[in-house]
């Protein structure tokens, strides 16, 4: 009977060791893929959307709003996709507050396309999806905190979008208090995501 026991714990030993194992090497991985440089041209860049404040962007959505209004006006994209519904509590599509705050700092409207339904990153990009298609537009960057490009790359990939990512120099969590929530969190929602590929 003790060797049984000691059977049984060996192997619940090595199943939970492997799985933290798997767990740590892909959180090192969407480290270090958010974290690569890239420059790229494309079509247009698709802001993902992040909380509104009373009508106005949170610091962190000002961040990824700001990268792509660089890409703008550096003519890496021709149009911004701006992302995001109206949140719990509030009065106002995150997509509509993306979209005043880049016009505020000199992108024209016409080069500003919208989408006003989605509440998640999946819908995010559907819906954005769908705005691209309807005008011509192909090639895409995924705009958002670099932690957060691994899985919405994939889920951009995985609806057939020819996406790359472009992650905001200017991210919010900059330090390891920040980044280690954001990033243990992103991990597990990267499993869910797999497991429901499945």
């Amino acid at each position: 009977m003790p060797n049984k026991k000691k059977r049984l714990f060996f192997v619940l030993l090595g199943f939970t060791s492997t799985l933290i194992i798997i767990f740590v090497s892909t959180a090192i991985l969407i480290y270090v893929y958010g974290n690569e440089s890239h420059i790229i041209k494309a079509d247009a860049a698709i802001v993902l959307g992040a909380e509104v404040w009373h009508k106005e962007a949170s610091p962190v959505f000002q961040e990824r709003i700001n990268h792509a209004i660089t890409l703008y006006k550096n003519t890496d994209v021709r149009k911004i996709i701006f992302t995001g519904g109206v949140g719990a509590n509030q009065e106002i599509a995150e997509s509509i507050v993306g979209k005043k705050y880049a016009i505020a700092r000199g992108v024209l409207e016409a080069d500003i396309l919208t989408e006003t339904e989605s509440r998640t990153t999946q819908q995010n990009l559907k819906y954005a999806q769908e705005v691209a298609v309807a005008n011509q537009l192909t090639k895409i960057l995924i705009v958002s905190d670099p932690l957060h490009l691994k899985r919405a790359v994939l889920m951009a990939k995985n609806l057939g979008m020819d996406a790359y990512p472009s992650p905001t120099p200017t991210t919010r969590y900059q330090s390891l208090n920040s980044q280690f929530p954001f990033l243990m969190r992103e991990t597990y929602f990267y499993f869910v995501y797999l497991l429901l590929k499945i």
